[in-house]
């Protein structure tokens, strides 16, 4: 008779016959109502595995694997040197052998890639049922990939045994330690990622246990316990990881996915319970709703429970690194996203800011330079003194003490707000109108006589947008027409045009970004539109906003400010 075992993982009866090892209880009676100082701690696994958290990088496998995400060999190589930089201990390169792409990716990673912190590990799986490794194609491939680490994922849930191998399970525990054990023999160190163990132990603990003892016994230097379907919660995963923990000496390891939104928890949970080396994907990428974050994961190993994971100060680059493979990925960066988020250290309530111009730490978990992150002031309706003050010494400006000034801007971004403005979303406005109510006038570059846009409609279906800008600049009357897509890429054009010959500069601010968003929806074609335009030089990107009754003039207001804010910052005085 097989075991079941309830939701926490719990076996409710073990048939005394069976020949796999009965598995451990983990419900641990006598510490049911000690509290918190009863959770299982990493005291419970070796001393070494106390110390350092073994940090695993499956970003290149994985990763990919996210609906939409195509990875070149070259952007592959180019994220393995950031996590590398990163300071992570092993990153996964792929599956070679089954994958053409993977395999190239480690012919050229042994030429290419001059890794200071990690080590290369080549994915695949044990051989097949009735094969020796020696003669398994698949498993020749990872030999020739001649990665030092080889990562196994094998066969620990008794139901996908008979159903999806298609063998007994006394077979597959063979090809476990017959595959571990041919590879460790060819000075490889070894892996194994036991796939849908947590599922498989509350079907069956008695041979997921006997999976994890197979892998050990044949030498593998880590065995992994993965939460492939991503169901499990961190009180049924610090169960079964401890009651493995009480059943081997070996390294134990943590391999979580997101479908029950609880991965980083998992993960955090697995460590406590005894696992000394974690599994994880940059930006928590990955099909479904993705894998555990690594970075989230690594920040609270280190911040949270002290617990050393990445060499060197890695942590201090890490949203530097999260940002530049957001990059390579092509998958905008999440804002939200724990420590390193553009907003996880962002302040908009006016309450807030009053505290934290007394001491930051009061509304902050933790320093987020700790890492590479920043604080932000979002200058909103909620704003007070106190907020607009900070937003200023951010911007670079010192207010302290100018309790009128301070008073007249927060009264504008109020009323501002109000008839739909938003500063916390365009930084670059925001300090137009700083420097309006300081300086008295915004900085003038041009002064605008009138400027026009329509779209013509030509039978056939084309159409085509023109507009007219007339302004003036220290070298005169410019008119000048331009053409585009639409009415507003037509009025970019033609601002451009009358004035890159006084300004030259403006022909490296680019358009990046462009939103629209109705306010008052039960206006309909009467209502009013917000824009929201992000400009870029290449080095740095900008955020400006406008308002009005259209479209057109809501953008045109967004893209003059956008042009005068990247001037005042490229420090070209007015002409």
């Amino acid at each position: 008779m097989r075991s079941t075992v309830a939701p926490g993982g719990r076996p409710a009866a073990v048939d005394p016959d069976d020949a796999r090892p009965a598995a451990v209880d983990p419900a641990r009676p006598a510490a049911a109502d000690a509290g918190p100082a009863a959770r299982p701690t990493a005291a419970a696994a070796p001393a070494a595995e106390a110390a350092v958290v073994q940090v695993y990088d499956t970003t290149l496998r994985d990763g990919a694997q996210q609906e939409g995400m195509n990875l070149s060999v070259a952007d592959k190589l180019a994220i393995a040197a950031h996590l590398d930089s990163l300071g992570v201990g092993y990153i996964e390169g792929g599956w070679p052998g089954a994958i053409p792409k993977d395999t190239e990716f480690f012919a050229r990673a042994a030429k290419e890639l001059d890794l200071r912190h990690a080590r290369l590990a080549a994915f695949g799986a044990t051989c097949r049922p009735g094969a020796e490794p020696g003669a398994d194609a698949q498993v020749r491939a990872l030999v020739e990939a001649e990665a030092p680490v080889v990562t196994l994922v094998a066969k620990s849930d008794s139901r996908h045994v008979e159903r999806a191998l298609r063998t007994t399970g006394a077979e597959n525990l063979r090809m476990i330690r017959a595959t571990v054990g041919h590879l460790v023999a060819l000075d490889r160190e070894v892996v194994v990622d036991l796939e849908h163990f947590f599922d498989g132990y509350r079907h069956d603990a008695g041979y997921a246990l006997q999976c994890v003892a197979a892998a050990v016994d044949a030498g593998a230097a880590t065995v992994v316990l993965c939460d492939t379907n991503g169901g499990m919660l961190p009180t049924w995963v610090s169960e079964v990881v401890a009651a493995v923990r009480a059943s081997t000496s070996g390294r134990l390891g943590i391999h979580a996915h997101n479908d029950s939104g609880c991965a980083v928890a998992n993960t955090l949970a697995a460590v406590e319970a005894g696992a000394g080396h974690i599994q994880g994907t940059v930006n928590g990428y990955g099909e479904r709703t993705g894998n555990a974050d690594l970075l989230t994961c690594v920040a609270n190993l280190e911040l949270k429970l002290g617990r050393p994971a990445l060499a060197g100060t890695g942590l201090a680059d890490a949203t530097g690194v999260a940002h530049a493979i957001s990059e390579i990925t092509n998958i905008s960066p999440y804002g939200r996203q724990p420590y390193v988020g553009a907003s996880a250290f962002a302040h908009k309530a006016g309450l807030h800011a009053s505290a934290i111009r007394v001491d930051p730490d009061l509304y902050q978990h933790v320093d987020p330079t700790a890492v590479g992150n920043d604080m932000r002031m979002l200058v909103s309706e909620m704003a007070g003194r106190a907020s607009i003050e900070l937003k200023g010494r951010e911007l670079g400006f010192d207010l302290a003490g100018q309790g009128e000034l301070l008073g007249r801007v927060t009264q504008r971004v109020k009323e501002a707000e109000a008839a739909g403005y938003t500063y916390d979303a365009a930084d670059a406005s925001f300090e137009l109108l700083l420097r309006t109510e300081i300086d008295g006038r915004p900085p003038r570059y041009f002064e605008v006589e009138s400027w026009r846009a329509f779209v013509e409609h030509r039978p056939g279906g084309g159409q085509e947008a023109e507009a007219t800008v007339r302004l003036r600049t220290g070298q005169g009357r410019m008119v000048r027409t331009g053409e585009g897509n639409g009415p507003v890429n037509a009025l970019d054009h033609a601002l451009r045009e009358a004035l890159v010959g006084t300004y030259p500069e403006i022909e490296a601010f680019e358009l990046i970004d462009y939103k629209v968003r109705i306010l008052d929806t039960q206006q309909g074609t009467d209502a009013t539109i917000r824009v929201l335009i992000e400009t870029s030089d290449t080095v740095r990107s900008w955020s400006t906003v406008g308002v009005g009754t259209n479209i057109i003039e809501a953008s045109w207001q967004a893209l003059t400010e956008s042009v005068v804010w990247g001037l005042l910052h490229h420090g070209v005085e007015p002409r």
